[in-house]
């Protein structure tokens, strides 16, 4: 072999070798960050809700809320069952009953107790509460009935009722849920209009980024990423889609995620086959409806 064919070999090598470094070993580190979005949705602009509620957007998952009543007078029964009834005609919430796995559960009290030199006629409120960016969701309830009220109207049994679907006390004496029950209290069209708004959002899963990081040693990426489900109901099979630029890297699938449930995935030294990066897209694709589609993008530009 001649000295120049020698050389024309080494040449090759070496130019070989260097491309090769350039594209597998790393020897840069590039953070990237989260664009801001400019999703537009919203589900309650005012304070109304946190003003009334003991939290701010507290709900059921669906308008059509199970109950179970136990062991209870035919006084008490016959009270709560007009409560349903009539918190039905008023709004769009729906009640019916059934054997087990409730999720207001009724049950009664025959000694009277005393708090503060009063007696309390009953007790109620969420007692499951998942957290989410949109809805605070009560998964279960409870309502006590303690002291017969010998009104028209089954006041302390809606009382406790609005407490189990998450109504705080009310500083209008006239009102329902003034902490003193007498009989000529009424419902306020707040409380009504309330409702109806809540409930008024269809009971639809939302996935949504909470967290995403990326780090690029040369051509590898470390990423992070983790999503939660905000929505009323539970998420069917999704999957998230990492794209550089245009070109898609990566798909992972998610499985089912109940109301207020994540999931974190953590990737290491994901080959990106792409010298020159403006950004990185991460996308939730669902089939299914959302309550908001907007928060399923979000794009990483170079820190």
């Amino acid at each position: 072999m001649s000295f120049k064919s020698i050389l024309s070999f080494l040449f090759i090598v070496i130019a070989v070798s260097l491309l090769v470094f350039y594209w597998f070993v790393p020897f840069e580190t590039i953070e990237f960050i989260r664009a801001p979005n400019h999703a537009n949705f919203s589900i309650m602009p005012d304070s109304k809700s946190e003003s009334m509620q003991f939290y701010k957007n507290m709900r059921y998952p669906l308008s059509n809320i199970s109950y179970k009543i136990y062991s209870c007078s035919l006084q008490k029964k016959e009270d709560m069952k007009r409560a349903f009834q009539i918190l039905s005609n008023l709004t769009v919430l729906n009640f019916y009953p059934v054997n087990f796995n409730e999720e207001i559960s009724v049950k009664c009290q025959s000694k009277n107790k005393i708090e503060e030199g009063m007696f309390i006629a009953g007790e109620g409120g969420p007692t499951n509460i998942t957290a989410t960016q949109n809805f605070n969701v009560i998964l279960h309830g409870k309502v006590l009935l303690i002291k017969d009220v010998r009104c028209s109207r089954p006041n302390v049994a809606l009382h406790e009722l609005l407490h189990a679907l998450g109504f705080d006390h009310s500083p209008n004496p006239n009102n329902i849920m003034y902490n003193i029950s007498r009989c000529k209290q009424t419902i306020g069209d707040d409380i009504i209009e309330l409702i109806n708004k809540l409930y008024s959002y269809p009971s639809y899963p939302d996935l949504a980024f909470e967290n995403i990081s990326v780090i690029m040693r040369g051509r590898y990426a470390d990423i992070n990423v983790s999503i939660r489900n905000h929505g009323l109901a539970k998420s069917e099979k999704s999957e998230i889609i990492i794209m550089v630029d245009s070109k898609i890297v990566k798909k992972i699938k998610v499985e089912p995620l109940e109301i207020g449930y994540g999931r974190a995935i953590m990737l290491r030294n994901l080959f990106i086959p792409k010298i020159s990066i403006n950004n990185l897209t991460f996308i939730i694709d669902s089939s299914f409806e959302e309550l908001n589609k907007e928060n399923n993008q979000e794009t990483l530009k170079i820190k």
